[in-house]
């Protein structure tokens, strides 16, 4: 019986991402896992058997040589799971286009060029890890937001035009897991932000993500994972 396609997560040598390899991985599912920096997550993610390949996407260039990367890497994937992440306050130089290019261009570039290897007749998806926030916008974190807005919006566009042999489906999360060097002061005024009231850690976001693969009848949908944000 031949090996089961791959799931690509980009973004994957940390937390969230970093997360959902190592438990699909734990079930038998190959990964190539893409990475930026060269975090103990990567070596972590090697030993753990999944592939590991360099993509900065911060620029057109590093997207279009990521792409051409993964296509000598593997003919085909099971899912593409687009959980690459760039946080910049709106000062910073040229923050709003490195975060379109990571929120918005890569994604995009990434499924048109990379659908075919879906293809295989087989189940097969497209996942956009975006943000709680787009909700309702953010004051403090103008382009974060507009760029994961987009990514909203291409998860119906593709939806539409890849039904129906790839699904394809965002997750939003809001508060998820603290940093260790959040205070106290900090994470009690976040953890009021939500009706439950907790920090749930990053298998929540596994449990949303196996829901989407393994439901066969679910498609163009933003799942939020917010503890309740929306009800404050």
């Amino acid at each position: 019986m031949p090996a089961p396609a791959p799931i690509l997560i980009t973004g994957a040598s940390q937390r969230i991402g970093l997360h959902c390899a190592l438990r699909l991985l734990e079930q038998g599912q190959p990964v190539i896992a893409s990475y930026r920096s060269e975090r103990p997550g990567v070596k972590q993610l090697q030993a753990a058997g999944a592939q590991t390949l360099f993509a900065d996407f911060a620029t057109e260039a590093g997207i279009e040589a990521f792409i051409a990367t993964l296509k000598a890497t593997t003919p085909t994937l099971r899912a593409i799971v687009h959980n690459a992440s760039l946080w910049l306050t709106d000062d910073a130089e040229d923050a709003l286009q490195r975060m379109l290019n990571v929120h918005l261009r890569a994604p995009y570039l990434i499924n048109l060029h990379c659908a075919e290897l879906l293809q295989h007749g087989g189940p097969a998806d497209i996942i956009h890890i975006s943000d709680d926030v787009t909700r309702k916008g953010s004051a403090r974190h103008i382009g974060y937001c507009a760029s994961k807005a987009g990514l909203d919006s291409l998860t119906l566009s593709f939806a539409a035009r890849l039904a129906p042999a790839i699904k394809v489906n965002g997750i939003a999360p809001a508060l998820i897991q603290f940093n260790p060097d959040d205070d106290a002061a900090y994470r009690a005024k976040a953890l009021s932000k939500s009706a439950l009231g907790i920090e749930p850690g990053a298998e929540v976001i596994y449990q949303s993500l196996r829901y989407l693969l393994d439901n066969p009848y679910v498609t163009g949908t933003t799942l939020p994972v917010n503890g309740g944000r929306h009800l404050k």
